[in-house]
């Protein structure tokens, strides 16, 4: 990876941990400020036309060999759910489990791990990068997620993929704290964006995801979504929980995390 990869990457990985950081800690006048917070949105917008100007729609993330893999790949995020749902479809090894693929698509589907393994399959070696600083090389095989959404028929009107998970990490009554994550149609048909039910060369574990987590290879790794429950596609993410696109970006983040 040339240098000037690394520093950009660097560079967004250190403005989104900032931008998370300043909002997680409340600053008072700058967090609740209507006026920085457009700001801050029109700059993300800026960044996500930028990056897709100069790389191009379809331009891959750097991809490794067997030789690079990190010996040890640390877990981000929830490493379990606090879900007695999920405890039981782990209880039975996920033979329960059924991935349910609705909103704006024509044919709805409930998909098995084994009928995701049906669909041809991807393997990459990739970079994970952190908004916490570090970055681990693994391996992860999976289904692309064009295929899931191309089985399921988009209507007119998509425009985003939602994806909801079995992790809560806060308890509240409104439900805010229920993980969640989403893309555009555009990350949502790139080659390397997968749904993942593989690490490197095993089943997915529980601490990384199981039985199904998002890779988005072009974007941090907040936004690699686990414990997958349903994938809904939308004309608009302003209606749902925080209206930011993300349990992140409902607290700070930025919703395109591109490196």
């Amino acid at each position: 990876m040339n240098a000037p990869h690394v520093s950009r990457r660097r560079l967004l990985i250190g403005l989104a941990s900032g931008a998370g950081a300043l909002a997680l800690a409340g600053c008072d006048g700058l967090a609740q400020n209507a006026q920085v917070d457009s700001v801050l949105r029109q700059t993300e917008k800026l960044t996500l036309r930028g990056q897709r100007l100069l790389l191009g729609r379809q331009a891959l993330a750097q991809e490794f060999s067997a030789a690079d893999l990190s010996p040890v790949f640390r877990a981000n995020g929830t490493q379990m759910p606090d879900s007695d749902h999920y405890a039981r479809l782990l209880e039975h090894g996920f033979a329960d489990w059924r991935l349910q693929v609705d909103g704006l698509v024509q044919r709805p589907q409930r998909l098995s791990l084994a009928e995701l393994r049906g669909f041809a399959s991807r393997t990459q070696i990739t970079r994970h990068d952190c908004v916490e600083g570090w970055s681990a090389i693994g391996q992860w095989q999976g289904v692309p997620l064009s295929l899931v959404l191309d089985a399921a028929g988009l209507k007119p009107g998509a425009r985003y993929v939602v994806f909801h998970c079995a992790d809560e990490l806060e308890r509240t009554l409104d439900g805010s704290g229920r993980y969640y994550e989403s893309i555009d149609l555009i990350d949502a048909y790139h080659p390397q964006t997968i749904l993942a039910y593989g690490m490197n060369g095993k089943d997915l574990p529980v601490a990384h995801g199981a039985p199904l987590r998002l890779r988005v290879e072009r974007q941090l790794g907040y936004k690699q979504a686990k414990y997958l429950m349903r994938i809904e596609v939308v004309d608009a993410y302003s209606g749902l929980w925080g209206g930011n696109g993300g349990y992140w970006e409902d607290r700070g983040y930025e919703w395109y995390a591109g490196i």
